[in-house]
């Protein structure tokens, strides 16, 4: 399982490029409301030993170091990325970190991106949108179109409704990317091109027309085993129509 610092990287990212990754969870642990079956970071039960959020000081002093380093060695970063150990909108002073993060970006890696890989679980508070509404790429996952294929894949906290989420998403008004992991599993019932699945992404995907879609398959060690991966041949077969339709589709193996 990955359990990364703070400030991590730069790492090449399939999906965007030379990334500054930034983890606003435990560096030893792992907090999240999601417990997705492909998770490179390992299962929720498995991180417990480490629940020290990092603040906003702690992010800003760590992120400021990191720049001012990879300026004098003159590295260009594509992205500042916020993924880590589990959700980072969790994390209580996500706002103001996000201001940070924004102001040392422009003093110290002018054409970086700002980006952040979130679950889409919170978009619903106004703090958490009015943030991610300001970074450069606000990258929202939905995996399955209900509540019954959601808890087979990325096992929920009580409470997820993808209807809810799917409505606090247009608030964006399509200025966001959406993110959908492409797997099979025999033992969670699961499978992507499943009509059941594929079809209810695509009438979500139409609803909420975001700008970018990013469709991805597992790539790294995953907690449940016996996942198959879909090749980038079968995941392009699969969202042609969305692509005729004139979608912005990204596919990565």
């Amino acid at each position: 399982m990955i359990r990364e610092e703070t400030v991590f990287g730069p790492i090449f990212s399939r999906r965007l490029g030379t990334s500054l990754g930034i983890n606003l969870l435990p560096e030893k642990g792992k907090i999240c409301n999601f417990d997705c079956i492909y998770c490179e970071c390992g299962w929720n039960k498995d991180g417990r030993d480490d629940t020290v959020l990092p603040t906003a000081a702690k992010v800003r002093a760590d992120l400021e170091n990191m720049l001012q380093h990879l300026l004098r060695q003159g590295v260009k970063v594509d992205s500042i990325t916020f993924s880590g150990d589990g959700e980072p909108t969790l994390n209580p002073e996500f706002p103001q970190i996000i201001d940070d993060t924004l102001a040392l970006r422009d003093e110290l890696a002018t054409g970086s991106k700002v980006s952040v890989l979130s679950n889409a679980t919170r978009v619903h508070l106004p703090e958490v949108f009015h943030a991610l509404q300001k970074v450069d790429n606000p990258i929202m996952k939905i995996d399955a179109p209900t509540n019954e294929l959601v808890a087979k894949i990325n096992h929920p906290a009580p409470g997820y409704d993808v209807a809810r989420v799917v409505e606090s998403l247009k608030q964006f008004k399509g200025n966001f990317i959406l993110q959908t992991c492409m797997l099979r599993s025999k033992e969670y019932d699961f499978d992507s091109s499943r009509p059941e699945v594929l079809e209810g992404w695509k009438e979500i995907v139409r609803q909420l027309h975001p700008r970018e879609i990013m469709v991805y398959t597992i790539d790294r060690p995953t907690p449940a085993q016996g996942l198959e991966k879909f090749t980038v041949e079968e995941m392009t077969a699969l969202v042609q129509p969305l692509i005729d339709e004139g979608f912005c589709i990204q596919v990565k193996g």
